[in-house]
């Protein structure tokens, strides 16, 4: 069952904001609140066509680098500090 959330001490700013985008978007206030926390909250749905897409062009990115592992590992012990 769905619960109830009541925000208090809402910026100005933001208010106006959250309003302009609920009428744009034709939706209420609540409406709108709710698709704007989803959309911050919940974890983004990646299609297996995307994630090979991104893959790909990391791959084509570093195609023309040559990689060592002592240059790996470095990386790897540079990017824990």
């Amino acid at each position: 069952m769905p619960t109830a959330l009541t925000l208090k001490n809402i910026p100005d700013e933001i208010y106006e904001l959250l309003k302009a985008s609920a009428e744009s978007n034709r939706r209420s206030l609540n409406s709108e609140a709710i698709v704007c926390l989803e959309s911050a909250l919940l974890p983004k749905r990646i299609t297996v066509s995307d994630r090979l897409a991104r893959a790909r062009a990391l791959r084509a990115a570093l195609a023309d680098r040559r990689f060592q592992a002592k240059d790996i590992s470095a990386y790897k012990a540079e990017g824990r500090q």
